[in-house]
């Protein structure tokens, strides 16, 4: 699967998490209109849409209960079952079940992070994390062999086109600084344009997936996306744009390790876009993987 929840993304969530146990909803001044603008730093603070909030302790407590089980997918999602059950109205089910999605993402377990994602859309319908991660699924997962690949597909794309309707509006906690709200809408504008460019390479539109892809890449430059490079590069392949698709596939072969799935398919497209513009085929590295001096690298 693409890319999982990155630093940017983590970062944004843990203000909103902190934000809960410093100030829980309750019948309080926190909750009542204009409260805030009180002081000058709120007076800066980047619109959007107010997050979510608890509406009494006993709620806000049992939240932070649930919230703890970060280190397993399946227990993140029966604490969000089990609070839902609780409290059926609590605007905080939506981060329950958007936590447990993020977590089954980067379990790289497909199926379970459309079904939380869509649970986290029954209650919330403009949550850009989940519109993107459901549609990543179903732009990832279809197969030409699908009896239901059209209707999957124009979900796909309906889903990421409301999310980049939705992201300007997204929930910004108090207290979060604007270059960290401007990275976090640029990571989800960079997702939403990833799997636009997925569809249209699927259904073969290979002009309009380059389009999508670079979209994809301008909207997050600070961290670009090994997967988004590479299916540039076959999208440009595709269309016998062979020198500069040659430039993107050498950028995914820098972006990923050769003892991984990814960097095999990115290197495998170079030689071969390198044989097509006359070049020489390097020869393979006899230096050990980076995973392999250093255990402690992560993978792409």
């Amino acid at each position: 699967m693409k890319r999982t929840a990155i630093l940017t993304m983590l970062t944004f969530a843990s203000f909103a998490f902190a934000q809960y146990q410093q100030q829980p909803a309750a019948p309080s001044q926190s909750t009542q209109p204009g409260a805030t603008q009180q002081g000058p730093a709120q007076a800066a603070q980047p619109q959007g849409k107010r997050p979510p909030q608890a509406k009494t302790q006993p709620e806000f407590d049992a939240y932070k209960a649930a919230v703890a089980n970060t280190s397993d997918p399946a227990a993140l999602e029966k604490a969000a079952d089990d609070f839902a059950a609780k409290y059926p109205d609590s605007e905080l089910r939506v981060l329950l079940y958007e936590n447990a999605m993020r977590a089954y993402q980067s379990a790289n377990n497909a199926d379970k992070m459309m079904d939380m994602g869509r649970k986290v859309l029954k209650l919330d319908p403009d949550m850009p994390e989940a519109l993107e991660g459901v549609a990543q699924v179903l732009a990832e997962r279809t197969r030409e062999t699908d009896l239901d690949k059209d209707q999957r597909l124009d979900e796909a794309t309906k889903l990421a086109q409301h999310a980049l309707e939705t992201i300007d509006n997204v929930a910004v906690p108090p207290g979060t600084t604007q270059d960290k709200v401007d990275a976090y809408k640029g990571f989800l504008r960079s997702n939403a344009y990833y799997v636009l460019g997925t569809v249209n390479y699927n259904r073969e539109k290979f002009a309009d997936a380059e389009n999508n892809f670079r979209k994809s890449m301008e909207a997050y430059p600070q961290q670009p996306d090994p997967l988004a490079v590479l299916r540039l590069a076959l999208s440009l392949d595709k269309q016998n744009k062979y020198p500069e698709a040659l430039k993107f596939a050498n950028q995914a072969v820098d972006l990923t390790q050769d003892s991984t799935t990814l960097g095999r398919l990115a290197r495998n497209e170079r030689d071969r876009l390198i044989q097509l513009t006359g070049g020489t085929v390097p020869a393979p590295s006899t230096k050990p993987p980076a995973s392999a001096q250093n255990p402690s690298t992560p993978k792409n």
